[in-house]
């Protein structure tokens, strides 16, 4: 693993002896075990029963050794080995998110070890692979395990020592902090209209430059582009740009736009930034360079508020405690060919904001599933099929195989669905209510959607 960017030494002791650290202390009241799917139990095994309240006394002090002494000293001290004991010794599943989140930092092989045998021991679980951390965190967001109590500190201090910017970040609000990781690459925290600064992030767009169609002979018929029509104005916004931005900030047929794509779930959406209630700013987003199940975190740049990125909801900050939540456009998944045929007048990004780069992320990096941990996955569909998405005036979300309503569409039937009805649209699919409103579509992979949506129905085809 590449040393951090604020690199600390990190040391750790011998191996756990489970048996001795079991007996240091009391445990707390337990819980009744969470009911969890009986799937999660075929995959990950019963859960484990999750303390109530506190963490037990003698551990806050543990932790507050382990976070200070153990990332700075540079020599093993007695202390820290009577530290990871004690946190052993809860067999406090909850203690594990934060031994998960120091994993994630660490770059010294004897401390990574201790931290994961110690969380094996309060997990009583036994992994074999390489992959301990992330086969963790799975076991743990299946499972459901909640947050201890004034655990968000504890990260705030791990995260913000080695990723500079996101210390505002890290606020209380709506979401699952446990859940969130890093993605490996630094904040986007440039001020709106200053996206052709360079970052050490996955740079996001403001106001992209584009051309017309006839003037975009550098992209091929048979490309994937994410297509968006508002007002009679069209716009195509090529995934080979997207893979690399992975954000813009766009206004089209009079409407601010903001616009992520989540190359890790499949995910381009599309949200209307514009008609904020008096007194809120526009909200200009971009990435975090923080995860939740294998999906970005964006935020607002101006605020510091975090939103969840696939409901379009401020989950934090300022703009949390306003209610901001932002209502989707429809976005088209299509071919270049096909959405420049349904759309001529539509204008495009230009080649240069690719900077030069061409991953096909989708079909090399992420092609046999999830890189990051995600937990459990809905088992009514395969992990990576493609789905389009939509939520109904009701609050009640709706999926569609794309592949089974694509061929169904195109054979020439009506494709309704809990007054969802789907229409062929550039090559694409289009969702509509069956009183004719737009309801903001977009295509995802089923991992994705159904984690976010996890009461959605699911249509199953004619």
């Amino acid at each position: 693993m590449t040393p951090p960017k604020t690199p600390r030494r990190l040391y750790a002791g011998l191996t756990l002896s489970i048996c001795f650290v079991l007996c240091l202390a009391k445990l707390a009241v337990a819980e009744t075990p969470r009911e969890v799917p009986e799937y999660v139990i075929a995959t990950f095994g019963a859960p484990p029963e999750v303390p109530d309240g506190a963490l037990p006394e003698g551990v806050d002090a543990a932790i507050a050794t382990i976070l200070t002494d153990s990332f700075q000293q540079t020599s093993w001290d007695p202390a820290d080995r009577a530290a990871f004991a004690t946190i052993a010794a809860t067999k406090d599943p909850r203690v594990v998110w934060l031994l998960v989140d120091m994993m994630r930092f660490t770059w010294a092989i004897r401390f990574d070890d201790a931290l994961v045998e110690t969380a094996l021991a309060i997990l009583d679980i036994e992994l074999d692979t390489v992959q301990r951390r992330a086969e963790i965190t799975d076991h743990m967001i299946a499972w459901d395990i909640p947050a201890y109590p004034g655990y968000l500190a504890h990260k705030r201090a791990i995260y913000t020592n080695y990723l500079d910017g996101t210390d505002a970040l890290f606020a209380e609000g709506d979401i699952a902090w446990q859940l969130v990781g890093w993605g490996g690459v630094d904040i986007d925290a440039r001020p709106y209209d200053t996206t052709d600064d360079i970052c050490h992030c996955i740079p996001a767009i403001d106001n992209p430059k584009v051309s017309s169609a006839e003037d975009a002979e550098w992209l091929s018929d048979d490309a994937i582009v994410f297509g968006i029509a508002i007002n009679g104005a069209a716009r195509a916004y090529p995934r080979r740009i997207m893979e690399v931005r992975e954000m813009v900030n766009d206004t089209l047929g009079g409407r601010d736009l903001g616009i992520p794509y989540c190359t890790l779930c499949g995910a381009a959406q599309a949200y209307f930034t514009d008609g904020m209630p008096a007194g809120v700013q526009r909200p200009i987003l971009r990435t975090s360079g923080l995860l939740i199940r294998s999906n970005k975190v964006m935020y607002d740049v101006n605020t510091s508020s975090v939103f969840d990125t696939f409901l379009g909801k401020a989950v934090t900050g300022p703009l949390a405690e306003r209610g901001i939540v932002l209502d989707q456009a429809t976005v088209i998944t299509t071919t270049w060919g096909d959405w420049k045929t349904a759309y001529p007048q539509t204008t495009v990004l230009v080649e240069e904001l690719a900077l030069g780069r061409d991953f096909d992320l989708r079909n090399t990096r992420d092609a046999n599933g999830p890189i990051f941990p995600v937990g459990d996955v809905d088992p009514r569909l395969p992990v990576h099929e493609d789905v389009i998405g939509v939520t109904l005036p009701s609050g009640q979300p709706v999926a569609f195989p794309r592949a089974a309503a694509l061929a169904a569409l195109r054979s020439g039937a009506d494709v309704r669905f809990k007054d969802v009805r789907l229409k062929l649209d550039a090559g694409g699919i289009r969702a509509e209510h069956v009183d004719g409103a737009d309801l903001g579509s977009h295509q995802a992979f089923w991992f994705a959607w159904s984690q976010f949506h996890p009461d959605t129905a699911l249509w199953a085809g004619l």
